[in-house]
């Protein structure tokens, strides 16, 4: 057994738990995927992240006593109270470190932009703009109580809902069949008798089957489907107001802003959205910014910061040496 110290970074998501061990030399020594780690999105999460933790453990050869420190990004971490289901996450027998948890997007924010000023959009499972101005104040486009209605789940309701509205045409044709298709159904007025019934009944089932419509309808809308391009871009335009909200609070004129997740990296929204950033005058240029790592190094490098071991040139060249082994 290896007699390493290490750090573990956490990417608790609403989809998956990317678990990540390394030294402190940043060497990667296992990383391990498993299902998600919000309780909103899985009753299992506990059992997730845990069994995550464990076979990282394993995979690394190591035992929890030379851990160090560790950091854990979650979905769904929005207010105090919400600790209370979020830190048993992450309570294993003999891991007994010092332990911060965050929401997935302070450690979205740390991956791609290395703790740097900037803003970075996550639209995927979940949506949520986050920033960090140049004296490091932290801000959500939650703290505005604004909402970026740009989750995969959203867009693919307010796409049925547009559908079953009546609200097609021609160019819609592929996406009508596609939708039919994957609700299994025959005809809209089927679609619509189980939208009456409030298709599945149990939400985290419901919500996921949504969810993974969305690649079809962002692929709708690259292909030129009018319905899809009217539901993106009421996604795109709230997007883009979070971002001025957040950006409004930077002294600088150049803000960098980064794209996580599914949606947001989507051939379509990416470059409306890059198109209406790169026109917009309000006193801000907006700088596109390609993430450094995923939101599980940027776990992984808050953990090395907390136990004063910030990352150094070196360690950020290991990480990124490790690049195949994560990035999947």
């Amino acid at each position: 057994m290896s007699s390493k110290q290490l750090v573990i970074g956490i990417d608790g998501g609403g989809t998956h738990t990317r678990v990540i061990v390394s030294d402190l030399e940043g060497k990667v020594l296992a990383y391990i995927e498993r299902g998600a780690a919000s309780i909103h999105k899985d009753k299992q999460a506990a059992q997730n992240v845990r069994g995550a933790i464990d076979d990282a453990l394993r995979q690394a050869d190591c035992a929890g006593s030379q851990v160090l420190g560790l950091a854990a990004g979650i979905a769904g971490y929005d207010q105090p109270s919400d600790l209370d289901w979020i830190r048993p996450l992450t309570e294993l027998p003999g891991l007994t470190c010092p332990q911060w948890h965050v929401n997935d997007a302070v450690s979205a924010h740390a991956g791609a932009l290395l703790g740097q000023p900037g803003i970075v959009v996550i639209a995927g499972t979940g949506s949520i703009i986050v920033g960090i101005t140049e004296d490091g104040e932290l801000i959500r486009n939650y703290d505005f109580h604004h909402y970026a209605a740009s989750a995969a789940r959203f867009i693919a309701y307010d796409a049925v809902y547009e559908i079953l509205a009546g609200n097609f045409e021609e160019s819609d044709t592929e996406l009508v069949h596609a939708m039919l298709g994957h609700w299994k159904v025959h005809t809209l007025g089927e679609l619509g008798t189980m939208a009456k019934q409030g298709f599945e009944v149990d939400r985290r089932e419901r919500d996921r089957h949504f969810g993974s419509f969305a690649p079809i309808l962002t692929q709708a809308a690259e292909l030129g489907s009018s319905a899809a391009i009217r539901v993106c871009t009421r996604a795109i335009d709230q997007v883009k107001v979070g971002i001025e909200l957040i950006a409004a609070s930077f002294s600088s004129e150049e803000v960098p802003v980064a794209f996580i997740g599914s949606v947001a990296n989507s051939p379509y929204f990416h470059r409306t959205v890059s198109g209406l950033l790169t026109n917009i005058n309000n006193n801000k240029r907006y700088l596109l910014a390609t993430p450094a790592f995923p939101p599980v190094v940027g776990s992984l490098l808050l953990a090395m910061k907390n136990i004063n071991q910030p990352a150094s040139n070196a360690v950020i060249r290991n990480l990124r040496e490790s690049g195949p082994l994560y990035s999947v």
